[in-house]
């Protein structure tokens, strides 16, 4: 399985936070710095369904890291998401070198390089994000500390990723049939739910569809990935005046 800084039409995981000088330094997990001590991982059961889509935008998930390589700017997340669920529903621990990205497959390790300084880490990839068109990692407090960026917030980075040796073959995506959904409401009349929709597009919300049975007509934002953003744009809903919606894993 984001979701997630900035929004109300952003359930994403991940923008540049604000420094956050004060933070404890905390315990960092040994994460391998050598690519021949990469272990291989299976994928998560969650974070890894494909496609999926963010703010009107459909991503598809890379059935492998291998070969994967990209330049541009990467921000971080701390503090505000510090034991949240990831994507892959492990916790957010931003004392660890962990990173979001958007198409790479959970778990994934990558070499990040900040080109302006040169200074270069690896990281485990377990979290989606971040959903700017400008950005193409969202790194941990930890990491982008290591990287010396936290207190610009951005920084220039190249992303390798790391096929441990062990890995011989490419690695099937996980099929999974749960998927997660805010409801905001269920109506007996199609324009009714159609009249919700109209509200949430002018509020700024996009992403909501109306899902319709014989009789029920239900209106949903997602699939989303991951229990963080559904937290944020369930307060961001309630902030902008909406009912609080009904999380729905179908």
């Amino acid at each position: 399985m984001r979701v997630l800084c900035c929004v109300l039409a952003a359930f994403a995981v991940g923008c540049a936070s604000t420094p956050e000088k004060s933070l404890p330094p905390g315990p960092i997990r040994s994460i391998p710095q050598t690519e021949s001590d990469v272990p291989h991982e299976p994928l998560a059961e969650k974070g890894n369904h494909s496609p999926y889509r963010v703010l009107g935008k459909t991503y598809h998930v890379l059935p492998s890291s291998r070969g994967y390589i990209e330049q541009g700017f990467a921000s971080w997340y701390g503090n505000k998401f510090h034991g949240r669920p990831t994507s892959s529903m492990e916790p957010f621990n931003m004392h660890e070198l962990t990173a979001a990205h958007k198409t790479l497959p959970l778990p994934t390790y990558a070499r990040v390089t900040n080109l302006e300084n040169g200074r270069s880490i690896v990281v485990r990839v377990n979290d989606r994000g971040p959903f700017k068109d400008n950005r193409i990692i969202d790194l941990s407090f930890a990491a982008a500390r290591e990287l010396d960026m936290v207190d610009q917030g951005i920084a220039m980075v190249e992303v390798v990723a790391i096929v441990p040796e062990s890995a011989d073959f490419d690695r099937p995506l996980v099929e999974t049939a749960e998927q997660l959904y805010l409801q905001l409401g269920a109506f007996g009349s199609r324009e009714n739910a159609l009249a919700l929709i109209r509200d949430l597009r002018a509020a700024g919300v996009v992403g909501s569809q109306v899902y319709s049975d014989s009789r029920v007509h239900r209106v949903r934002i997602g699939p989303l990935p991951s229990a963080e953003e559904a937290d944020a744009l369930t307060a961001e809903l309630v902030i902008g005046g909406f009912e609080r919606p009904v999380v729905i894993y179908e």
